[in-house]
């Protein structure tokens, strides 16, 4: 078993606080991504699990070993940086091969590296494991080109295959797919989470991209100044955010935010939108009220229990279009969902009405927790 283990993880640089208390379990073969913005630790923590960095307290373990000490060399685990890190005057071939080199076994270790007098049995074994790696790859017909002589994506694959060659018991990749463009990494996710089913080896993946964590993940660990501040599958993290910091954070565009009140009897309101039974467990006054753009739909211009606004900006995305709504009174801006049809009957600068709330509704307190979290989507009112 190769599970992870991180515990009570703290990281102070001088007197700047970087981690706070992480605790973390990573099951064997599981695809955990470690997602949140610039600064909030993510990759300080990957760090820690590599080595790279000690913890100021704490305790890492992997596959039950107590490793907190251990040297980075003796963990077993391979590292996928943001820069690709391959040597510019190296084959890729030899690239691939630089860690079995390296690495302390004997069938390797007294053998110069493609010198005259390495062993013709032990270089066939190395080079027929590269092979088999690049062949999964697919970049088994670039291995005597050089780094210069690749495109992105395939320096990408190229570093993977020197990860891989060692069969480490995990993957620690830090924002690796960051330096490609757009398309290209659209792919790369996809080639990724290939890749993670057919090893089935434990990833752990770094990065600040939402989409790449909700696209690849089995779960994802959501991570703000220095915390983990939800940990679940990513459905579960789209769905149910805990914490209005989580809420913001993955969806793209951003989940809409609106003022509003709950009453004693459970019923948040915002304008004229009305939730039923949020479930607020006594929690009465102001609050947020936290509206996904596919939870609302377009209704007939001032129908009851419905936002009217103006349409302030049309966002045409191909197969959806996102409407830009200046509602109450202009004091906030709506981000609304609909289909190509709705969007080419609206013009900007028009006013139009939304209610039909699908799915269950968001409510946060004044101290940014989710107040409904116990309530059922079927029990959430569907204004209509």
């Amino acid at each position: 078993m190769t599970a992870i283990s991180l515990s009570a993880i703290e990281k102070s640089f001088g007197a700047t606080r970087v981690l706070e208390g992480i605790n973390l379990d990573i099951a064997d073969g599981e695809f955990l991504t470690l997602v949140g913005p610039s600064g909030c630790g993510k990759s300080t923590l990957l760090r820690i699990l590599a080595g790279l960095e000690a913890p100021t307290s704490g305790r890492v373990e992997i596959g039950g070993r107590d490793v907190t000490n251990v040297r980075p060399a003796h963990r077993n685990l391979a590292m996928v940086f943001q820069s690709y890190a391959l040597y510019p005057h190296l084959t890729v071939a030899q690239n691939m091969m630089t860690p079995l080199k390296l690495r302390d076994l004997s069938m390797v270790q007294r053998l110069p590296f493609l010198g005259p007098l390495m062993a013709r049995g032990a270089y066939r074994a190395i080079l027929g494991q590269v092979e088999d790696t690049a062949k999964i790859l697919k970049i088994d017909h670039l291995l005597d080109r050089k780094p210069g002589q690749l495109s992105g994506g395939q320096r990408q694959r190229a570093a993977l295959g020197r990860a891989m060659v060692r069969k480490p018991v995990a993957f620690l990749m830090d924002e690796p797919l960051s330096n490609l463009d757009a398309a290209l990494r659209i792919h790369m996710r996809s080639e990724l989470a290939e890749l993670h089913r057919s090893l089935k080896t434990t990833f752990v993946y770094v990065t600040h991209d939402q989409a790449e964590a909700l696209t690849m993940s089995d779960r994802m660990a959501v991570m703000m100044d220095g915390n983990i501040l939800q940990l679940g599958a990513p459905d579960e993290i789209y769905n149910n955010p805990r914490d209005i910091r989580v809420a913001e954070f993955v969806g793209a565009p951003k989940i809409n935010l609106l003022p509003g009140t709950l009453d004693e009897a459970g019923h948040a309101r915002c304008g004229e939108m009305v939730l039923a039974r949020a479930a607020a467990n006594g929690v009465v006054g102001c609050v947020t009220l936290g509206l996904r753009p596919e939870h609302l739909a377009l209704c007939d211009r001032g129908a009851s229990e419905s936002l009217s606004g103006r349409v302030a900006h049309k966002e045409n995305l191909g197969a959806d279009i996102y409407l830009h709504v200046s509602v109450l009174d202009g004091a906030q801006r709506l981000v609304v969902r609909v289909s190509p049809v709705e969007g080419a009957e609206i013009s900007i600068g028009e006013t139009r009405s939304f209610h039909r709330l699908h799915g269950q509704a968001m409510v946060f307190g004044k101290d940014g927790k989710r107040l409904d979290l116990a309530v059922p989507a079927s029990e959430v009112a569907e204004v209509a």
